[in-house]
């Protein structure tokens, strides 16, 4: 073809020789380009005990009995850097802005050694104190004493919301190497009696028999355990000794309030911290807060006249020179009351930035669960929001849990009665949103989305009671963020968290009519309660998801449904129930699972069946259809059989089945030996 001919056919759209004109404006041009190509569905296969799961974000997981081929080998110890990486992600991530200078801690010297002497001896020590202690900067103090008493080194755990048998998983993973590999309970048995390690567990909620079982699970390690004084003791018979952490006295207070204004302290604020002593009982928080409150308020009085032309303090005074008080006029601030520094969350937030406010009012929402910093500009709409972590941080008004930040103790209390709760249904269904898209982009691991677990499911406790049907064309939000996190929680081996979302999905997508989305998460409850052993619970959830999404004509739901009810029948030596027989359609069967033959319950049946005495033939049922008002079969009786009121369309099941091969078989035998006889 000539290019400088053009043919007819390529000029104008329909080839009559005509360009089209031009575009009228306003008008949209998305009708001019295909619509993107959907994202692949995230599915991760992954080893739970003997079985092998495929968690299945669009129609429901999968399960079967896991093939040799798949069957993982032993996990292996981790190395050093392995170690290190992983004790890294155990600690909270760093705030934006310049790293503080450690400080040691003060009066605490003597609980650190003797921490560290019982721990060396392997003895397995409960540090209580209440919230503010320093629990947790004593316990990191310690980790780092002792790096080198265990061959499997330290590990750092945090119990906050985490049963016994999640501990044991996350010990598990924290010193093997067992990529999706979830082992039952007695491989995990096995194997954590072979770890020798100082377990750190902080911000524990339980004791008695569930610490003994925690405990009795790996005699090789030496735990040291933090938790407050409402957390149940440990049993009598434990062998787990007890160290109290207490407050500190008056000059402890006040240096600590020094370091955090900067300057050492003039008559009347030491006297101001005096009282606060005895008002707070000696807690490191409290003073911490408090030297928050004089820093606030020395650059309050410094006023504008302070500033330089391009908005920079001038003429910073040394540290250690105490603040020359004002001489009364407008900048001049006075000492907050001793109210004010009992509870200083209030007056704290209210001299922070608007991003650092904006983030209070998140985790008051999320009753106490601050966002990771990564999330925060996008909840908040600020590109420099992730430096809000870090003002917050250096007020005391949050403090670490684990791998992520809460608000400190008493902090949410303080707040809330200040008002910062009062668009909380707001604030969580923003965070809903956000956790929702995030959770399901395929950039995001399912890791990432189990490490902001609490947050996730925070959100959910918020929304999913105020769910209602949702108006065409919308979705619920909670069901949309259960939808998304569930299956990244499976994934990534947070199943304590993965089940929490489900059953937070289950109630908010009954109370929302969407009926696919709660066959769903029946459907996955099921496949949980499978892995975990428990086959009664595991059959009436797939019997529920079948029958849900049969009322739905969904086919290849209802099948990964049979065909998990089918092992669940397997498993526990009883025939599928009821649900999954009323969801057959016509000509269907019972799905086949290319499975190692299996004998029945009872048995091999014997090639001829015993014949009963003549006597007890006459005591049959026998079934006939006679027209009646109506319309039901008749059932008559022989001389000595029971009266029977069930209708007789139910007993042509299973049993109606074998019964009619049992007598086949008898009347077969018989005429063959009455023939035998005759010949």
């Amino acid at each position: 073809m000539d290019p400088n001919t053009r043919e007819p056919e390529d000029m104008g759209q329909d080839g009559d020789g005509h360009t089209p004109g031009r575009r009228p404006p306003g008008t949209s041009r998305a009708a001019d380009f295909p619509p993107p190509a959907a994202a692949p569905a995230r599915t991760v296969r992954l080893v739970s005990g003997d079985f092998l799961l495929t968690v299945n974000p669009v129609d429901g997981s999968e399960i079967e009995v896991c093939p040799p081929a798949d069957v993982p080998g032993r996990p292996r110890p981790r190395t050093a850097a392995e170690r290190t990486e992983a004790d890294r992600a155990a600690k909270p991530p760093v705030p934006s802005g310049p790293a503080p200078s450690p400080e040691p801690l003060l009066e605490r010297q003597e609980e650190r050694e003797r921490l560290v002497r019982l721990l060396a001896r392997g003895r397995s020590v409960r540090l209580t104190g209440p919230g503010g202690s320093g629990r947790t900067s004593l316990l990191d103090l310690v980790a780092q004493d002792c790096a080198g008493l265990a061959p499997d080194g330290v590990v750092r755990l945090n119990g906050h919301r985490r049963t016994a048998g999640d501990l044991l998983h996350e010990l598990f993973h924290a010193v093997r190497h067992a990529p999706l590999h979830r082992p039952d309970r007695d491989e995990l048995l096995e194997h954590l009696r072979e770890i020798g390690a100082v377990v750190v567990l902080d911000d524990i909620e339980f004791g008695g028999t569930a610490l003994d079982e925690l405990l009795d699970a790996t005699p090789e390690c030496a735990f040291l355990i933090a938790a407050t004084p409402d957390v149940p003791a440990p049993s009598a018979d434990s062998a787990v000794e007890e160290v109290f952490l207490g407050g500190l006295d008056r000059a402890g207070g006040v240096e600590l309030i020094e370091r955090g204004a900067g300057r050492i302290l003039t008559e009347e604020e030491a006297n101001w911290a005096g009282d606060l002593w005895f008002e707070s009982e000696g807690l490191p928080l409290r003073f911490v807060q408090a030297g928050a409150l004089l820093r606030q308020r020395d650059r309050l009085r410094a006023g504008t006249s302070a500033v330089e032309e391009f908005g920079v303090f001038a003429d910073t005074p040394p540290d250690d020179a105490p603040f020359a008080g004002g001489d009364g006029g407008d900048d001049d601030v006075p000492l907050p009351s001793l109210g004010e520094a009992a509870a200083p969350a209030p007056l704290l937030a209210s001299r922070l930035s608007a991003s650092a406010r904006a983030t209070l009012r998140f985790a008051v929402a999320l009753g106490g669960e601050v966002p990771h910093q990564a999330h925060l500009p996008a909840l908040i709409g600020d590109t420099h929001a992730d430096a809000a972590l870090g003002e917050l941080a250096g007020c005391g008004l949050v403090s670490p849990v684990g791998s992520r930040h809460r608000l400190a103790a008493g902090v949410l209390t303080q707040l809330e009665a200040a008002g910062y709760g009062d668009d909380a249904a707001e604030q969580a269904d923003s965070a809903a949103r956000h956790y929702a898209w995030w959770a399901a982009h395929p950039s995001v691991t399912p890791e990432r989305v189990t490490a902001e677990a609490d947050a996730v499911l925070a959100a959910l406790a918020v929304l999913v009671p105020l769910t209602a049907p949702p108006a065409e064309g919308e979705e619920s939000t909670a069901v949309h963020l259960a939808r998304a996190a569930a299956p990244a929680f499976a994934a990534g081996l947070g199943w304590s968290a993965w089940e929490r979302a489900l059953r937070f999905g289950t109630e908010a997508s009954r109370l929302a009519g969407q009926v696919a989305e709660q066959a769903y998460f029946h459907h996955e409850l099921g496949i949980l309660a499978l892995c975990g052993g428990l086959l009664d619970r595991a059959r009436a959830e797939l019997e529920a998801s079948i029958g849900l999404r049969g009322a739905l004509s969904d086919r290849r739901g209802t099948v990964a449904g049979r065909r998990a009810l089918a092992l669940v029948a397997d498993r526990s030596g009883t025939a599928p129930g009821l649900g999954a027989m009323a969801a057959l359609g016509p000509g269907e069967e019972t799905p086949y699972l290319p499975e190692e033959p299996v004998s029945p319950p009872g048995g091999v049946p014997a090639p001829f069946p015993a014949l009963r005495p003549p006597a007890e033939e006459t005591s049959g049922t026998l079934v006939t259809y006679q027209p009646s008002d109506s319309g039901a079969p008749t059932v008559s009786h022989g001389p000595s059989g029971p009266p029977s009121h069930a209708p007789a369309r139910h007993r042509a099941g299973l049993k109606g089945f074998a019964r009619r091969n049992l007598v086949a078989a008898g009347a077969g035998a018989l005429l063959a030996a009455v023939l035998g006889t005759v010949v």
